[in-house]
């Protein structure tokens, strides 16, 4: 789609210098501005590709004063950078802006589905499932028998959503995640094999909720492994039967955790943070990334680093002196041998 710089700053509630009839098709970052693009200057440390980018248009903030001429129209705003995020949603809500049932798709008679959706090929949705408006289900996706899925929600290409779980308004499923699968629950027997325990809970993941590619969140044994509303979740993130995460907590890439673990909300959790399971942790707790999580935090707002993971305070007092390790014994061994020396008749 093409838009004019007066379109854009209409938009944005900002002001134009140069000519309002330039023309964007295009976003782009400011050092690789082409022409027919749009970019941004936020960041004083580029500023220096404003007076040599090709991008036909560049958002800048009302108090940027340039110092040499400038080709690029300009639309001044309040805040250049949250100005372009606002213009990054608009586009992206453009592109993935699908109406329609595609063929071959797959929909239950007994489904029902909401206004406005977008259906695609070779998507399969089971038996009395409850699909809301504005729902968008990519190729390939798959919904099970008796899922609820809630206005505005994304499950893009590859997602899966086992029977009987529950995802709510506003949440997006990247591709790959799976939602539902059976806990890894499993009791040994006399002759040490392990037999399987039946995983009939579900899943619940309230509005608001985004989940990152090849994701995986367990279903309960018995009740409900809950993701609650607000949660960001990264890729490759395991999550384990009735596990619970509070509003608004953010976890990184390849973080595993146990079943049955309570999670506060407001927490910030790191990249390969592993945290056993049957534990509690407090609300806006922060995990430092790869530490290893062995027992409750109970301290609201602690932050922890380590395997096993401790206060980051002491932490980082503590890898002072590993870090000192091969000197402290190059000089104890020295001591050591003065001491012997010492102790010789002479």
């Amino acid at each position: 789609m093409e838009f004019t710089a007066k379109q854009v700053s209409d938009l944005l509630g900002g002001k134009v210098e140069g000519d309002a009839n330039t023309k964007v098709n295009t976003l782009s970052k400011i050092e690789e501005g082409t022409s027919g693009s749009l970019s941004f200057l936020a960041n004083p440390k580029y500023i220096q590709h404003i007076y040599t980018t090709k991008a036909s248009l560049v958002i800048v903030n009302d108090d940027f004063v340039a110092e040499h001429p400038v080709s690029a129209t300009l639309i001044r705003v309040p805040n250049a950078y949250e100005s372009f995020v606002k213009l990054l949603e608009i586009y992206n809500q453009i592109q993935l802006d699908k109406k329609g049932i595609e063929q071959p798709s797959f929909i239950s008679p007994s489904a029902k589905i909401g206004n406005d959706c977008y259906v695609g090929a070779f998507a399969y949705i089971g038996n009395n499932a409850v699909i809301g408006s504005n729902v968008k289900i990519y190729p390939q996706a798959f919904v099970g028998d008796n899922v609820v899925i809630g206005n505005n929600t994304t499950l893009f290409s590859g997602a899966k959503v086992y029977s009987e779980c529950n995802i709510g308004a506003n949440c997006t499923l990247h591709t790959g995640t799976v939602i539902g699968a059976d806990g890894f629950g499993f009791t040994p027997n006399s002759e040490n094999n392990y037999k399987k325990v039946p995983q009939i809970g579900n899943v619940i993941i309230e509005d608001h909720v985004e989940i990152g590619a090849n994701t995986s969140i367990d279903r309960a044994t018995l009740g409900s492994t809950i993701i609650r509303k607000g949660v960001k979740l990264d890729n490759l993130i395991q999550i384990a039967h009735n596990v619970e995460i509070g509003e608004n907590t953010v976890i990184a890439a390849q973080t595993g955790i146990a079943g049955s673990t309570k999670i506060g909300r407001d927490c910030m959790i790191g990249g390969q943070v592993g945290i056993v399971g049957h534990i509690t942790i407090a609300d806006k707790v922060k995990i430092a990334a790869q530490s290893g999580i062995g027992s409750s935090i109970t301290t609201e707002g602690e932050i922890v680093q380590g395997s096993p993971a401790f206060g980051i305070g002491d932490y980082k007092r503590t890898y002072v002196v590993f870090r000192k390790l091969p000197e402290l014994d190059r000089r104890i061994k020295e001591l050591e041998q003065m001491l012997k020396d010492l102790k010789q008749p002479s």
